[in-house]
């Protein structure tokens, strides 16, 4: 199972998968030990749109979004991922098409199984996290290697995307995304308690941190808060 602060193996663990995949074809898995902190139950819906292949939307998943989960902000929210925002359902055969083609679909529709099998976030973020990693790099047909790497069971995973389930909740995720108001019109469109903080996704722990109304405030809250 994948706890908070997995950064840091997940990418120690690439390291070592690009090492030997490129010289002898092996893999490698990894188990880390939870963290856990008491908060209250107030936590602050944080909703991320985006697309697998696009480069904004890997770089926030990478690099932004995963901050919350080397600090204690991760205990405050109730974060949802939402891939397939700007993917589209062709009615005429009920087919998707992805803005950035075929592969694209690939990695959403494995993202949407992922999502629906491990709703722990740690899990589905940890295999989330690791695909969108190697998508930066241009290595996303490695794939297979993240639920090795993460030591996460395959067989109902790769049954679900094998058989195409990872489409049908697709569907279900743009249908999701248009019902989005107002409308997002870039991703990653990032929502804070129902409000989009457009080009300030970046910034999006001050908004969740601005929105959390409990009393145990995570301490990383007073740095951006406070700035200190």
């Amino acid at each position: 199972m994948v706890s908070p602060k997995l950064s840091n193996t997940i990418v120690i663990a690439l390291f070592l998968l690009f090492f030997t995949y490129e010289s002898k074809g092996e893999s490698y898995s990894f188990s880390s030990s939870s963290h856990k902190t008491s908060f209250d139950h107030q936590k602050v819906n944080l909703s991320i749109y985006y697309e697998s292949l696009d480069k904004g939307s890997a770089t926030f998943l990478v690099k932004n979004l995963d901050e919350i989960f080397n600090n204690d902000i991760i205990n405050i929210v109730n974060l949802q991922l939402i891939p397939w925002a700007n993917s589209h359902v062709n009615q005429a055969n009920n087919s998707i098409s992805c803005q950035h083609g075929p592969d694209e679909c690939e990695l959403n529709s494995l993202a949407s199984c992922a999502l629906n099998i491990w709703p722990n976030v740690n899990e589905h973020y940890g295999l989330i996290y690791c695909i969108e990693f190697l998508a930066i790099d241009g290595k996303n047909k490695m794939w297979k290697n993240c639920t090795k790497i993460l030591g996460l069971p395959e067989k109902l995973f790769m049954n679900c995307f094998n058989r195409g389930n990872g489409t049908e909740l697709g569907k279900k995720h743009i249908n999701e995304t248009a019902k989005l108001n107002p409308p997002h019109s870039f991703v990653p469109w990032v929502v804070v308690n129902n409000q989009p903080i457009r080009k300030d996704y970046a910034k999006f722990t001050y908004f969740v941190c601005k929105a959390y109304k409990g009393d145990a405030i995570p301490a990383a809250c007073n740095v951006h808060l406070n700035g200190k």
